[in-house]
């Protein structure tokens, strides 16, 4: 197989070089060309993972043409927020019935979407599928064990990702839910940010996992209104990834709300993370819609009220131990 990995960031790049590993021919497309020529060069990125060697035979370039020219399935490794407007530039190169796989984990701040409906909006006609899961780059580029599923509404679709990814250090699971794959594959990311909090808090690990468990009520709460499946947020777009994504110092949105939790500004601890954190722009997606909608989601806006509205940590801890108990 032919593919192009649109988007050389850590998680881009630990694909592509998963990829070529098995043998497929893959042109991983950069923003810059100095990036291509350093990967083509040196056989890392100059950016990301860069104690990690990459597969000879990947090759890095900067022509988005060029990328997409001879390839049968292409991967959009792109931050939510800056979907559309890539997608915009795709529009004129790729055809109808050609196969995308979105690596994206987030909802748009101005329309409240996720993945899914930006593409199907900017690009229709197009066979999409969403990766989510349990699966830090920093472990996958060393070839440590993880299990994803990959969703699509076009059962073939999923089969046929999963034939060409699959291996037996990157296990592929399929799924019909892309709702549920993509929205607790963004959801997670904010309870991490509290999760990370917590943790510069010193507030232990038993308010850890309450937080990660409470977390994922909210996550589920928000699956039954928007239509996805509770046996996909109970596993590895859900569970797996809110796991991994709490606990592991490769998290970004963890480390993100530990910065916060250590008495750092927003942008002092985004700098500091200096990689895109999803958590802080889908948190303010996400309870812009819950408001909307009515749902009760109250990690979520304690998270927007420390990153938003100024509000003091330990007035937002507070606030949500002293919540009336009620039956769980």
């Amino acid at each position: 197989m032919s593919l192009a990995v649109l988007g050389a960031g850590s998680f881009g790049t630990a694909v592509a070089n998963h990829a070529a590993r098995k043998g497929h021919e893959v042109v991983l497309w950069c923003r810059t060309d100095d990036q291509a020529r350093y990967i083509n060069k040196h056989r890392r990125n100059p950016r990301y993972l860069k104690d990690c060697p990459l597969v000879e035979s990947l090759r890095a370039t900067s022509d988005l043409e060029e990328a997409l020219g001879s390839a049968d399935r292409t991967v959009l490794a792109l931050p939510t927020q800056s979907l559309r407007g890539f997608l915009e530039r795709l529009a004129p190169l790729s055809t109808e019935g050609h196969s995308f796989l979105s690596l994206a984990k987030g909802i748009e701040i101005a329309t409240g979407l996720m993945p899914r409906a930006i593409f199907e909006e900017v690009l229709p006609g197009r066979l999409y599928s969403a990766l989510s899961g349990p699966s830090h780059a920093e472990e996958v580029v060393r070839e440590l064990p993880t299990a994803v599923i990959v969703a699509s509404a076009d059962p073939s679709e999923a089969l046929g990702w999963q034939t060409e990814l699959n291996s037996p250090r990157f296990r592929v699971y399929t799924s019909g839910d892309v709702t549920g794959a993509e929205l607790g594959g963004a959801v997670k990311n904010i309870i991490a940010i509290a999760v990370g909090i917590a943790h510069s808090l010193s507030a232990g690990d038993n308010a850890r996992a309450a937080l990660a468990t409470r977390g994922l009520a909210e996550i589920m709460r928000l699956g039954a209104a928007m239509g996805a499946s509770p046996l996909t947020l109970a596993g590895l777009a859900g569970v797996g990834d809110l796991m991994a994504t709490c606990y592991s110092q490769h998290s970004r949105n963890f480390r993100f709300g530990a910065a916060i939790g250590r008495g750092a500004s927003p942008e002092a601890a985004a700098a500091e993370i200096g990689q895109v954190v999803e958590g802080a722009h889908t948190t303010r997606a996400l309870v812009a819609y819950a408001r909307r909608a009515g749902i009760e989601l109250p990690i979520s806006e304690g998270v927007h009220a420390i990153l938003y509205e100024g509000a003091a940590l330990q007035d937002v801890i507070d606030g949500l131990l002293f919540r009336d108990p009620k039956p769980e």
